[in-house]
């Protein structure tokens, strides 16, 4: 492997995920099976059509699947087996289309064995994904082009590489304007010392390398994208006394976060938005982020950030959206037109919603986490 790549993502990240880990249940820490929130019944449907192999061969952080995505161009960065591939697939449809990057040519393989027995069994006449062996720091290289994709994914796999800018750069590269990046990640509450940093096992379970959480604020705005969108977030737990020891008192947690390529140009004041409904499997309420949750016909207030956000991406054509003071039609909806704090604390949100899980009845208790409130 080249030697400018991380430990991790030289020979020991490729033996590490191509011949120690054989399935999820070889992991040391939950840090890359932790999920954070219900899954839609339609996402759910997907991912039960996945090829066996393929899902117990898949290592992932949460689930990275954003809502509103027919027709999209999407690319999976450190895609693995193709577990989210193959589920993405069957919600952009035979017009949208998947890429899957990977530099484990053992993990590339398995995902390509079963491009075939996926597309017949979606019914496909032409393949929707495409897998390469390449390494995402490096998207140019292989082959993909700039401003080509409406989304770009990434599950637990950017915390693997030791330049993190130059990763977040290339997204920004081949992200149509407008497009995002949408993304679980392990995060560390401190710099991480050089101790954890250097760990093997710990950077094979996705907590060497991890970020502080404040830098991604910092690198989001030396890129060019909007400010990071906290959506979910679990704390991590680490189930190796050993490990316990190495890490002291950094804490870690699995958060999934939304970057977007926004113009330069947009809403330059608070506005006032309506949800048309209508997005499949959020028909009636859109959980957008820890932030805001919209229901359809209700009118909400939201600041400069979230206003550009939503008339310059693809959720543009599901709200109405106004300047605060200009009448806006409803359809009898209430409003919610407090101001809010936007939650950008990992930590704090994985805490909060641990508070709102231990309150709620267990039927409630996996939809409601990121929010805060009980229904």
């Amino acid at each position: 492997s080249p030697s400018h790549l991380s430990l991790h993502s030289g020979p020991l990240g490729q033996t590490y995920y191509g011949q120690v880990l054989k399935k999820s249940a070889d992991l040391r820490t939950n840090a890359c099976v932790a999920a954070a929130r219900a899954v839609p019944k339609h996402i759910r449907e997907a991912l039960q059509n996945v090829h066996e192999e393929v899902a117990l061969r898949y290592y992932g952080c949460g689930l990275v699947i954003p809502e509103h995505l027919e027709t999209c161009w999407i690319l999976d960065l450190g895609s693995g087996s193709g577990r989210d591939c193959y589920a993405l697939s069957q919600l952009v449809g035979e017009k949208g289309h998947i890429t899957g990057i990977d530099m484990t040519k053992e993990q590339v393989e398995v995902a390509q064995k079963y491009l075939d027995y996926h597309m017949e069994k979606f019914g496909f006449q032409t393949p929707n994904v495409t897998f390469i062996h390449g390494y995402i720091e490096k998207l140019g290289e292989a082959g993909i082009k700039n401003e080509s994709y409406d989304v770009v994914i990434s599950n637990c796999v950017i915390n693997l590489l030791p330049d993190k800018q130059l990763v977040l750069q290339e997204v920004y590269q081949v992200l149509k304007c407008g497009g995002e990046l949408y993304f679980s990640d392990v995060y560390a509450s401190l710099e991480l010392p050089e101790e954890i940093r250097t760990h093997k096992v710990l950077w094979g379970e996705c907590l060497g390398g991890a970020l502080y959480w404040k830098d991604l604020a910092i690198l989001a705005q030396k890129i060019g994208f909007c400010p990071p969108r906290l959506v979910t977030a679990n704390l991590i737990t680490i189930q190796n006394k050993e490990l316990e020891r190495v890490v002291g008192d950094c804490r870690f947690v699995s958060a999934t976060f939304r970057l977007f390529k926004c113009p330069k140009t947009g809403p330059s004041k608070r506005c006032q938005v309506i949800y048309n409904g209508g997005i499949t499997g959020h028909e009636k309420v859109l959980i957008f982020d820890a932030s805001f949750t919209f229901k359809e016909g209700e009118i909400v207030e939201v600041d400069e950030e979230t206003a550009a956000i939503l008339k310059n991406s693809r959720f543009a054509q599901n709200f109405l959206i106004r300047p605060i003071g200009e009448k806006v039609p409803t359809s009898g909806g209430c409003s919610a037109l407090e101001s809010k704090d936007i939650i950008t604390d990992p930590f704090k949100l994985a805490e909060d919603s641990d508070n709102v899980k231990s309150r709620c009845a267990p039927d409630v208790a996996g939809g409601c986490c990121g929010t805060k409130k009980c229904c």
